[in-house]
């Protein structure tokens, strides 16, 4: 046996020194770097494609002959005599199939840098082998100027999947993609203390990295291309077409906990001393200074279907990561990252059926098991001593599905037209557990675990699209149109009665008060001079950390939507390019919509386009605004407080006046250039974007008066109108010395957003929307992020340096909620109540070397010199010394990984 592996080994180490590889830019005839070209070992299915600038890589045996082609060029064959090889390639002839659209435009001919609007391509085997983040949203944290992601803490569900945004604006005003089709959004709909307050949004976590070729980023307003949720702009994730190679990662890391500050007596800090594993009871333990450490594992392999460019790629990925927990205060001692552990497959396939006619399918499931700390109970009516002596932190944790189906065929017609019919499904399920809990109102017959129900999103997409380019009208003409059909269904489900009733003292649920008594317990702060005073404290129902959903919170809700576009791109000369689109959206719940868009692009000379585009927007309300609904316990340093989230449609939102909701409303404008001189190329691009009507989440009123058993309630509405300006930056330099290759990046976003209206009516401003909620939505447009890159590659080694400035941020605490005479003045109630987190720079450093032709060590640091973000007083959201702020909260993070291919 070991002669036998001894001889595979051999083989296998002959095969690859009898390879080598190439490596090269291709550009067009004018200079700029082409995207996406496929470059082929002849005679082979051994392929890759350019990345966003025009860069490539491939393996080839000895004297094999490569061939460059994009659609809209002529082929190109080159022998593979050197290691380097860069070719340009000339507009003439073109290919059917197979071809590459970039987002943005549907004219296969368009790049990234003679498009009319800002448009970003990340390749993500490039992002990843020189970087430890393990999630999309992480990876584009720090490579998309205008993109931002926070992790959350204390947050229910968003401590489970993370909201993100472009230019500031809300995670469900940007449209996700898969290959061009619309991706399903996720059902959780975030509240508390979180970026993306009162919005959903899509889970691009549930994605792998793995299966992933590029991301393209519009930033740019495009309902009128795309329709509902684009007001910010579309990501476009692009999946792995490669054949007959074998690639795959194993990466481990692990947070250092080392964060400074002042730790109260009693706490979790990292000096010594925590509660248990389970956050409960009051055994301490000595602590680590490493924690959540992570552990991912993913393949990826395609093999080629056919003659004619058919493929099938699949990737699996697991990952499993451990809590981060960081200091807090005594109503928070499980401060700190939730764990997670997944597991994904996504497959991508082409079939050709003749020359001009394709089948393709794409999808995958992501199943994830989460685990988040809530607010600690330490006494009182919320615990019971028998089960948890000293009180107890519960844990919510979660079961997230996401399962996704497209399939559609693809032609061309002889007289040049392109079709595609596709169908797209997927949906979202979020199911809810609570653990390490109780129910206080069965005092010591609690369980400490319960099923607490949840919610679940579909969504149906049925596509038609059209397309044609005229070569001999003026300098070329693309004319697209076509139609949408979508069904939206949302669900909310019961957990077990445990989880959401109130017991009496005989261990029955409630349900008539007056003849009912409910488990009580003294009430320590008792004052017999007061009136008011209660002599007994009542002990509440439903599980502690998260309360479940029950019969009462069931809904199943769906709508349709129809929707019709056209565009078109002019190119009136080679050097002046116009496009405009138009989409009409019909939906069954709320009525129609009508949206245009102009965009130009000017070429000054053959280094310089000038670029600018206006449009009008929407978005749609979410199902899950509109009919969500929860009775829940907000926690703060002041105490627990009843709330209930009322549905739009509910009698009780009627009763203050608030109306139904309506479409947001958007107008957006952008202006500037793309500049390539040589080994630097540069992008600027200021923008304006003004939404009416944006839907927010209010803030508590008091709901006493309505006998519904809670004390406050709130509502989604059209709240506020904001406007956005800012600018995007994106400056490369790439230069090849010899056998050294050096890169430099420097990416950037300026971004101030403004409320210019709240629109209250005759509800009290500071309650309908107050500072405080102000504050959340603007933290979530920080004023500036800037990334600086610097990479090196020479032969088996290859390093990356990353410094990334994220901007002050300011948000406000829960003193906004005491009484403002405690503080003299409101000014001075806000100037107290202001949490203010500086400007801080985080680094990043990767190593890596190949130990063979198939296999490459990295090492690296995320947030090498442990920077965390400055801490603040016990009045904060979270709970812990800092809320959630775009750097994060863990500190540093050390990986190692090995990378394979075969």
């Amino acid at each position: 046996m070991k002669k036998l592996i001894l001889l595979l080994f051999l083989l296998n180490v002959s095969f690859l020194f009898a390879q080598k590889e190439i490596s090269g830019i291709v550009k067009d005839n004018t200079g700029f770097a082409l995207p996406g070209v496929n470059i082929i070992e002849k005679g082979t299915s051994n392929g890759v494609s350019t990345d966003s600038n025009g860069a490539y890589k491939i393996k080839v045996k000895e004297g094999a002959m490569l061939v460059f082609s994009y659609v809209g060029f002529s082929n190109l064959e080159r022998a593979a005599s050197t290691t380097t090889i860069n070719v340009v390639l000339s507009e003439e002839g073109g290919q059917v199939l197979q071809e590459v659209q970039i987002v943005g435009s549907r004219n296969t001919k368009r790049t990234v840098t003679n498009s009319a609007v800002p448009i970003d391509i990340i390749s993500v085997k490039d992002v990843t082998t020189q970087s430890g983040k393990l999630e999309i949203n992480e990876l584009l944290q720090y490579v998309a100027p205008s993109f931002n992601a926070n992790k959350q803490s204390g947050s229910d569900g968003a401590d489970h999947v993370d909201p993100a945004s472009l230019r500031g604006l809300g995670p469900d005003q940007t449209l996700v993609l898969i290959n061009g089709k619309r991706r399903h959004q996720s059902s959780l709909i975030n509240l508390f203390g979180t970026r993306g307050r009162g919005n959903t949004g899509t889970d691009l976590n549930a994605i792998p990295a793995a299966s992933i070729k590029r991301i393209e980023i519009l930033r740019d307003g495009a309902a009128a291309q795309y329709g509902s949720d684009a007001i910010a702009g579309v990501i476009n994730i692009v999946l792995n077409d490669d054949v007959n190679e074998l690639t795959g990662t194993v990466t481990y890391g692990a947070f250092n906990t080392n964060a400074k500050g002042d730790f109260p007596v009693g706490t979790a800090n990292t000096d010594g001393y925590r509660w248990d594993k389970n956050g409960n009871g009051n055994t301490f333990g000595k602590d680590q200074s490493f924690d959540g450490g992570s552990v991912k594992v993913a393949a990826n392999y395609g093999v080629a279907i056919g003659e004619k460019g058919g493929f099938a790629n699949f990737t699996t990925e697991y990952i499993n990561k451990n809590k981060t927990l960081r200091p807090g205060f005594d109503f928070r001692k499980g401060f700190g990252e939730a764990a997670i552990q997944g597991f994904n497959l996504f497959g991508n396939m082409v079939f050709p059926i003749s020359d001009k006619t394709e089948f393709y399918a794409f999808g995958g499931r992501n199943f994830r098991d989460t685990d988040a700390y809530a607010f600690t109970r330490n006494d009182g009516e919320r615990v019971v001593q028998s089960i948890y002596p000293g009180g107890y932190t519960p844990r919510i944790t979660s079961n997230i599905i996401d399962n996704s189906m497209a399939a559609g065929f693809r032609t061309e017609t002889t007289s040049g037209w392109k079709i595609d019919i596709s169908n797209t499904f997927g949906k979202n399920l979020f199911h809810y557990y609570t653990k390490g809990t109780i129910n206080a109102s069965l005092e010591d017959a609690s369980p400490t675990e319960f099923d607490a129900g949840g919610h679940s999103l579909s969504q149906n997409t049925t596509n038609f699209d059209v397309s044609k380019n005229y070569d001999g009208v003026m300098s070329g003409l693309n004319l697209a149109f076509g139609a949408e059909f979508r069904t939206e269904k949302f669900n909310i489900f019961a957990g077990e009665e445990g989880s959401y009733a109130t017991y009496d003292i005989n261990r029955r649920p409630i349900t008539d008060p007056t003849t009912q008594t409910l488990p009580s317990i003294p009430n320590p702060d008792y004052d017999a001079a007061d009136p008011n005073s209660p002599l007994t404290l009542p002990r509440p129902g439903g599980s502690q950390g998260f309360p479940g959903y029950s019969p009462l919170n069931e809904i199943d809700r769906s709508r349709t939507n129809l929707s019709l576009y056209t565009d078109a791109e002019l190119d009136l000369t080679e050097n002046f390019l116009v496009s405009g689109a138009v989409r009409f959206e019909n939906y069954s719940d709320f009525g129609s919509t009508l949206n245009g868009k102009l965009a130009m692009r000017l070429k000054a000379n053959k280094n310089i386009n000038i670029r600018g585009s206006v449009s009008t927007g929407f978005r749609a309300p979410s199902l899950a605004q509109v009919y969500y609904n929860l009775r829940f316990t907000n926690f703060s340093s002041a105490g627990a407080t009843e709330v209930l989230l009322s549905p739009n449609n509910s009698p009780v939102t009627k009763s203050f006046g608030i109306e139904k909701l309506n479409e947001e409303k958007a107008f957006n404008a952008s202006l500037g250039f793309t500049a390539n001189y040589g080994d630097f190329t540069a992008t600027v691009d200021g923008y304006l974007i003004n939404v009416k009507d944006r839907i927010v989440l209010t803030g508590y009123f008091d709901a006493t008066p309505l006998g519904v058993g809670v004390d406050k309630a709130q509502f989604f509405v059209n709240g506020v109108d904001t406007k956005t300006t800012g600018l995007d930056v994106v400056l490369a330099w790439k230069k090849t010395i010899n056998e050294s290759k050096f890169g430099v990046t420097l990416v950037g976003n300026i971004n101030d957003m403004k409320i210019d209206k709240v629109k209250n009516g005759s509800l009290a401003a500071n309650t309908f929307f107050g500072e405080r909620d102000k504050g959340f939505l603007l933290a979530s447009a920080p004023n500036n992020k800037f990334g600086l890159n610097f990479n090196y590659n020479r032969k088996a080694f290859d390093a990356g340096l990353a410094f990334t400035r994220f901007s002050e941020v300011k948000l406000l605490d829960y003193q906004m909620d005491e009484d403002v005479a405690d503080y003299g003045s409101f000014a001075d109630q806000v100037k107290a109540a202001t949490d203010t987190y500086g400007a801080k720079i985080v680094t990043d450093l990767t190593l890596g070397y190949k130990i063979s032709k198939s296999a490459k060590i990295t090492l690296g640091a995320n947030n090498l010199l442990n920077v965390y973000p400055d801490q603040q007083d016990d009045w904060v959201e979270g709970g812990g010394y800092w809320d959630a702020v775009q750097m994060g909260f863990s500190g540093a993070y050390y990986y190692a990984r090995l990378g394979f291919t075969f």
